[in-house]
Formats: structure tokens, C-alpha cells, sequence
């Protein structure tokens, strides 16, 4: 059933997504163009977030700074749901000695903070957009590996596995056919949830500079170059950290709608 905030939510989500995308089409202006006698400008018809201290539009600027997090979050997180579903799946479906190494793996990493993880990483690879997307991947692997894991263990005795078994069907037919396709709901919402998680931390690397590097925008970045100008030009910090916070909680918003949709909560309860 479709609630007032899971449309509003996803209505923020579809706007950000279409800023992002028909970025070049929706401003004038060029990210990366510096105009320094327009510096610190206020919001006006021809800018109306005003300018950055460089003279470039704060509006352009989040538009495409949506390109970067966006990409770089979905894509970290698609990565680590795909990868963790095959690792879960083959844990939970084979057991054994696979079963106990990819736990021992997962539990190690799950028991370190994300941003830890992805600090280390991105030091270890160097800082840019794919060093992030490695980071970020990495960091939320053991989330999927180990809720598919358990969805596979929760289904693999059902009746219609044990028939397909009897027929014949090989190890591969049963993991690609019944199981993973019936663990998938859970794992989609979770991964969901993930990516607002993702976003910030994408931020919170951006922040520190570890992030995509000038000049290339990200909400991140463009937050760290405003901190030291917050009483000067507050709006050059204030804009993107609004832009992360309402991205973010339309995510969580809309996940918990998803949820609702489909009873998730329901099936991880009887997984």
C-alpha cells in the first residue's frame, strides 16, 4: 500500500535521479568553469543557490556533484550485492568447509566500522572515484553475504527443493533457479538502505579528500571546501549537506515503504 511518505520520498528520489542525469540540459552553467569576480555570490535569478568561491554555481555544482555520489554509491553497492549474494548463496547452499571460511571472513570484516574499512582501502588503492567505489563495496560485502546466506539456509530444506534434487536438477539449477530468486527480495531492500548508508560515507571520503578528486564535484568535496567558509558563504556548505540529508532520508523512507509492501520484516523473521 502506497503511504504519503514512501510517494514523497520516492517523488525526492526520482527528481534527484533526473537532476543527475539531465544535468548539462537543466543549467547553463559549467561545473568546472571558475568566474573570480562573481565569487561568493548571493542567490539571484541567474544563480539561484548564488556561487561558490570561485565564482561557480552551488546549483550547478550539486547537479552534477548527484552524478558522482549517486554513481559512485549505486555502483559500489550493485558490486557488493552481487558479490555477496554468490559468496552467501554458496556458504549457505554447500555448508561445510566453505560454509565456516566465508563466515570466519565476513564476521572479521563485519566487526570493523564501515568508514574504518573504507579508510583503509581507499589509503591502500589511493583516493579517487574508483578507490571509493572499492572502499564502499568492500565495506558493506559481509551485510549481503551474510542476510543471503541466511535466506539460502532458511529455504534450501523446502519441499519443492528436496523434489528438485530428486529429479535431477544439478547444484547450479537449484542456487540460480529456486533459491536466489526467492532470497532476492530481502537483499534488494537491504541493499536500498545500504546505498543512503553509501552515500554518506561517499560524503564523508569526499570530505576528508579521499573522495573524487578537482575537479570533479561531489557533495562531499564541495562540503569541505565550504567548512572553512561557513560564516563567510554558508550556503556553499549548507546546500550539499541538505542535498545528502533529504537524499538520505527519502532512502530510508522509501525502503521502510518498500518493507511495508512486501513484508520483508515478515520473511526475515521466519528466515
Amino acid at each position: 500500500m502506497t503511504t504519503p511518505k514512501g510517494l514523497l520520498s520516492g517523488l525526492w528520489l526520482l527528481l534527484v535521479v533526473l537532476g543527475a542525469v539531465f544535468a548539462p540540459l537543466l543549467t547553463p552553467y559549467d561545473y568546472d568553469i571558475q568566474n573570480l569576480p562573481n565569487s561568493f555570490a548571493s542567490p539571484t535569478a541567474q544563480h539561484w543557490l548564488g556561487t561558490d568561491e570561485f565564482g561557480r554555481d552551488l546549483l550547478t555544482r550539486i547537479l552534477y556533484g548527484a552524478r558522482t555520489s549517486l554513481s559512485v554509491s549505486v555502483t559500489a553497492i550493485g558490486v557488493s550485492v552481487f558479490a555477496g549474494m554468490l559468496l552467501g548463496a554458496a556458504a549457505g547452499y554447500f555448508g561445510g568447509r566453505l560454509d565456516r571460511a566465508v563466515t570466519v571472513v565476513v564476521d572479521l570484516s563485519w566487526s570493523f566500522p564501515a568508514i574504518l574499512v573504507a579508510l583503509i582501502l581507499v589509503a591502500i588503492i589511493g583516493p579517487g572515484v574508483t578507490g571509493t567505489m572499492v572502499a564502499i563495496g568492500v565495506a558493506y560485502l559481509a551485510q549481503f553475504t551474510r542476510l543471503t546466506r541466511a535466506q539460502i539456509m532458511a529455504i534450501r530444506s523446502e519441499t519443492y527443493i528436496e523434489a528438485a534434487r530428486s529429479l535431477g536438477a544439478s547444484d547450479g539449477f537449484i542456487l540460480f533457479r529456486h533459491l536466489l530468486p526467492n532470497a532476492l527480495a530481502p537483499v534488494l531492500v537491504a541493499a536500498m538502505l545500504a546505498t543512503g548508508d553509501a552515500i554518506i560515507l561517499e560524503a564523508t571520503l569526499g570530505f576528508f579528500g579521499l573522495g573524487a578528486q578537482p575537479p570533479v564535484p561531489s557533495w562531499g568535496s564541495m562540503m569541505s571546501s565550504g567548512s572553512a567558509l561557513l560564516f563567510k558563504a554558508p550556503g556553499i556548505i549548507i546546500f550539499p549537506g541538505l542535498a545528502v540529508a533529504l537524499t538520505v532520508i527519502a532512502i530510508n523512507l522509501f525502503g521502510d515503504a518498500l518493507i511495508r509492501a512486501l513484508d520483508i520484516k515478515t520473511r526475515i523473521r521466519e528466515a
